[in-house]
């Protein structure tokens, strides 16, 4: 089913919408002239109806991962034009043309394209949706701080050990009873960023964290629906569409409840000891605002900030969890060979990330989970920052280009077996952990996730904590064949909705 019958289906009032606006683009489109020309070859793809570009051939089920992108590059090549409605988009895929494109000619892919939902999240500001001046400065400020901070060292590896602790409990208060792990890890991993952020944890039944946690979640998994991705394309839609409002009122909600943070934490403001990134954002306000009167640390800029280390930092780290548990679940036999290695490497005692290196095996399972996973398939758009002659190719400045991570996490010239769960990707024949060049599931160049070590971190302390107190399981009556591994379409790919059992090894 395409896109536009999905959305045809939907009730008559939008339909008759669809129908309307359709209308009215086509009759601008026939009477506006394109008075621009390219100069060079551009890259090649299949030919777009007027105003709907490619939109008849888009397959929703399969819009992520994008099999229709798949498909086209091998008609049109790893650089191909695509149109996303009346918007060119041009599409890079496997490895070596989207490591060329984001690494080896980072400034010319380096800004990110912000489209309408983009926009109306952040407005600019922030990290992950803004460009220029106010984007080198907050990403500065954020990678200074989070080093300050210790990401990636000893002080963050102590905050993860410590809230692994309350997961396990968490877990091991279902007594080996089927449930859900949404909540559970997405808790965990949000107080990971909680701390940082703020400088304290919150409690699993707090009432206002959960529905932060609970809103943003829901706003990742309506960003991929049908609905905004017309938007997306036909902002002027955007009035009558339900999943838009709701996206809006999430997000006014969540930056209600992130100033209140800010309030509290300024009355017991100490500028000489920072407990987190507000503290020190604040601080560095304060002097700015001495000496600066244009000064991009500005109250915008901190909420936005916090918004998207939640949003991120929760949502990709939780979910690449939940797919390793579902995993080991599906596939007993390497379930047993990780808590095999951990038994014989760790014991009983705290996993720590030291023991990282005498744990090829379970490292290697980490990564081949983050790899097949493919949460961010499309990975987030960027634009040209000029005219780029690109692998033979002209593609003019502020060209919409998407660089497929699918496409190099699934490369079939890299992987020998891209489309099965194969641990062997990342081991030598002696068994060590070998690390492969193609793994980009944090993206490259400028914009590569900037909380990746941090991320790696937490994937491996909850995830060999979990393995070594819990055996995964179906629920009863469910054999580990029927385990679904069809993803829900979202923004992200996180598992279908399920339950698993966890049984206490130890008990």
């Amino acid at each position: 089913m395409t896109l536009v019958e999905e959305l045809l289906l939907q009730p008559v009032s939008t339909g008759i919408l669809l129908g309307a606006v359709l209308m009215v683009l086509l009759v601008v489109y026939l009477f506006s002239s394109d008075s621009d020309t390219d100069t060079g070859k551009e890259p090649p793809g299949p030919k777009p109806f007027p105003v709907l570009g490619n939109l008849l051939q888009l397959d929703l089920k399969n819009f992520y991962p994008s099999n229709l992108c798949l498909q086209m590059s091998k008609q049109y090549g790893s650089i191909f034009t695509v149109y996303f409605g009346p918007k060119k988009v041009v599409v890079l895929t496997g490895y070596q043309t989207v490591k060329q494109a984001l690494v080896n000619h980072a400034e010319e892919f380096g800004d990110r394209d912000i489209n309408p939902i983009f926009y109306d999240f952040n407005e600019g500001f922030g990290i992950l949706f803004s460009n220029g001046e106010n984007w080198k400065e907050m990403r500065r400020f954020a990678l200074s701080t989070l080093r300050d901070l210790g990401m990636g060292k000893r002080g963050s590896e102590e905050r993860i050990i410590e809230e692994t602790w309350y997961l396990r409990e968490v877990v091991e208060n279902f007594k080996g009873k089927p449930f859900d792990t949404t909540q559970p890890l997405n808790y965990a991993v949000s107080n990971i960023i909680s701390a940082i952020v703020c400088g304290s944890r919150f409690e699993y039944s707090d009432p206002q964290f959960q529905k932060m946690v609970n809103r943003s979640n829901e706003n990742i998994r309506i960003t991929g629906s049908a609905s905004i991705q017309l938007y997306n394309m036909f902002p002027w839609f955007g009035l009558w569409l339900k999943d838009r409002k709701t996206i809006m009122t999430n997000r006014e909600k969540t930056l209600k409840d992130i100033m209140q943070i800010v309030h509290s934490l300024q009355e017991t403001l100490n500028p000489q000891e920072c407990r987190g990134i507000i503290d020190c954002f604040l601080a560095c306000k304060q002097k700015m605002e001495a000496g600066e009167k244009n000064s991009l640390f500005h109250e915008q800029n901190l909420l936005h900030i916090i918004s998207n280390l939640f949003a991120a930092g929760t949502e990709t780290t939780s979910t690449t969890l939940r797919w390793g548990i579902l995993l080991m679940a599906k596939y007993p036999h390497i379930q047993d060979q990780v808590q095999q290695e951990i038994d014989r490497v760790v014991g009983g005692r705290q996993p720590v990330l030291d023991d990282r290196k005498n744990l090829p095996y379970t490292d290697a399972v980490i990564h081949e989970t983050q790899r097949l996973a493919d949460i961010v398939p499309m990975n987030l758009p960027h634009t040209t920052t000029c005219d780029v002659n690109f692998q033979g190719f002209f593609i003019k400045k502020g060209t919409c280009v998407f660089p497929l991570l699918t496409s190099v996490l699934k490369d079939e010239n890299e992987w020998e077996s891209p489309y099965t769960f194969n641990p062997g990707h990342f081991l030598d024949e002696q068994g060590h952990f070998i690390k492969r060049d193609a793994f980009m599931p944090f993206s490259g160049g400028r914009r590569v996730c900037l909380g990746e070590s941090l991320a790696r971190m937490e994937l491996f302390l909850f995830f060999t904590t979990l393995l070594q107190h819990f055996r995964f399981t179906p629920p009863p009556g469910v054999s580990e064949e029927q385990l679904d591994l069809t993803p829900a379409v979202g923004f992200t790919l996180s598992p279908s909705p399920h339950k698993l059992s966890a049984v206490n090894r130890f008990a």
